[in-house]
């Protein structure tokens, strides 16, 4: 898993989101890197975290708990999370489970 172009932070404008472009797996063996790099990202994002999903290949159970932790913390910080552009397998993974009814899509 790859945390790409995290946008600039600490100078994020505040009228456009924080995009961060993840790549690659989010499993067991990339989780808790993932959820560290996503917590910074909280810290210094505008309103709206967006999540894009374009380049990751595989999730597991842990990713989707990483997603989930995130979007807990990003409500009580009062930032909206959202995902875009999830690869099929991805759209799937979440309308299966449930979790694409609680986290927000955005184009």
């Amino acid at each position: 898993m790859t945390v790409i172009d995290a946008a600039p932070l600490g100078v994020a404008d505040p009228s456009r989101p924080t995009t961060v472009h993840l790549s690659g797996e989010i499993d067991i063996f990339t989780s808790a890197a993932l959820r560290g790099q996503l917590m910074d990202a909280l810290h210094h994002s505008t309103s709206l975290l967006v999540l894009d999903l374009s380049e990751v290949t595989f999730c597991d159970a842990g990713g989707l708990g990483v997603l989930v932790g995130v979007q807990r913390r990003a409500r009580l910080m009062g930032i909206t999370l959202a995902l875009t552009a999830p690869r099929p397998f991805m759209s799937r993974l979440l309308r299966i489970t449930g979790l694409g009814r609680g986290l927000r899509m955005v184009a």
